[in-house]
C-alpha cells in the first residue's frame, strides 16, 4: 500500500483500488487531494501490471466536490489556489483516462461539483442506489472543472448538459442510469464487490485490447470516418501481432479460455 493522507491506495495482484479518504469532509478537494490523484494516476500509469483501476470514496459521499471552506480561506490567493487545485485534478482525470488500465467508478454516495466531474470519467461507472448527482458550481458561483464540460455533453447531449449545469439538477441513481451518465445501479452494499467482479472482466482479460478501446473512444468524436478506420486498422493489426492477440487466436480454434497477459 502506497502511503497517501487523503486517500487510500491498495494493490490486489492486478487490480488497484483508489478511495477517496475524507470522509468527515465528503470528501471535499483540497490541494492535496487532487496532487494525491495525480500522484496515484502516475503510479497506476507507470505499473505494467495494473490491469484495472476502482475509484470510490469512504462513507456518506463519493466526493462533495472542491473544499469549499478551504477555498474561503485563501483570500487574494482564492484565484491562483484553485488554478493550481484544478491543474492537479485535470492531470490526474488525463492519466486515468490515457493509461491502459480501464477505470472503474463506483460511487458510494453523493456526487457533486468536482465530484461529479470525477466520477463520469470512468471507462465503467456504477452507481449504489442511494447516489447522486448534481453539477452544483453555480450554486457557489463557479463554472465547471474537471473535464464535465467535456464528457458531459458526449453522454447526454448538450441540451441536457446545460439543464444539469445551468440549473444543479440532482439526479438520483436511477435517473442518471436513464440519462446514460452511468452503466449500472446496484444495492448499496453490493457496490464494491460489484465494481470488483467487473474489474475481474479487465484483469482476466487482453491488456492490449482493453487500451486500444480507450483510445479509440477518446479520438472519435475529433475525427472523420476515414481517419477513425485508418486508426482502428492499425490498432487491430497491432493487437493481432501481440502476444495477447496470438494467444486470444490460437485459443479461438483450440476451443479454450485464452491466457492473456
Amino acid at each position: 500500500m502506497n502511503h497517501y493522507e487523503t486517500l487510500t491506495y491498495v494493490k490486489k495482484d492486478s487490480l488497484v483500488i483508489i478511495t477517496l479518504n475524507r470522509p468527515n469532509e465528503a470528501n471535499g478537494i483540497n490541494s492535496l487531494m487532487s496532487s494525491e490523484l495525480a500522484k496515484a494516476s502516475k503510479v497506476c500509469d507507470g505499473d505494467p501490471m495494473v490491469k484495472a483501476v476502482i475509484l470510490t470514496g469512504n462513507g456518506r459521499f463519493f466526493c462533495a466536490g472542491g473544499d469549499v471552506k478551504t477555498m474561503a480561506g485563501l483570500g487574494e490567493k482564492t484565484a491562483a489556489g484553485i488554478k493550481n487545485l484544478a491543474d492537479e485534478l485535470h492531470t490526474a482525470i488525463s492519466t486515468f483516462s490515457r493509461m491502459r488500465a480501464p477505470v472503474i467508478v463506483a460511487v458510494n454516495g453523493t456526487a457533486a461539483g468536482a465530484g461529479f466531474s470525477l466520477a463520469i470519467t470512468g471507462d465503467m461507472v456504477i452507481a449504489a442506489e442511494s447516489a447522486s448527482f448534481t453539477t452544483a458550481y453555480t450554486k457557489i458561483g463557479l463554472s465547471p472543472d474537471g473535464s464535465s464540460s467535456y464528457y458531459l455533453p458526449r453522454l447526454v447531449g448538450i441540451r441536457k448538459a446545460q439543464e444539469l449545469m445551468y440549473t444543479n439538477r440532482s439526479l438520483s441513481a436511477d435517473e442518471a442510469l436513464e440519462w446514460g451518465i452511468i452503466n449500472k445501479v446496484v444495492a448499496d452494499q453490493d457496490l464494491l464487490p460489484q465494481a470488483e467482479k467487473l474489474a475481474e472482466h479487465f484483469v482476466n482479460g487482453s491488456a492490449d485490447s482493453n487500451f486500444a478501446i480507450k483510445k479509440l473512444l477518446l479520438q472519435t468524436f475529433g475525427n472523420g470516418l476515414e481517419t477513425q478506420m485508418e486508426i482502428e486498422g492499425r490498432y487491430i493489426a497491432a493487437c493481432a501481432g501481440s502476444k495477447n492477440g496470438l494467444e486470444g487466436i490460437k485459443a479461438f480454434n483450440e476451443k479454450r479460455k485464452p491466457n492473456f497477459e
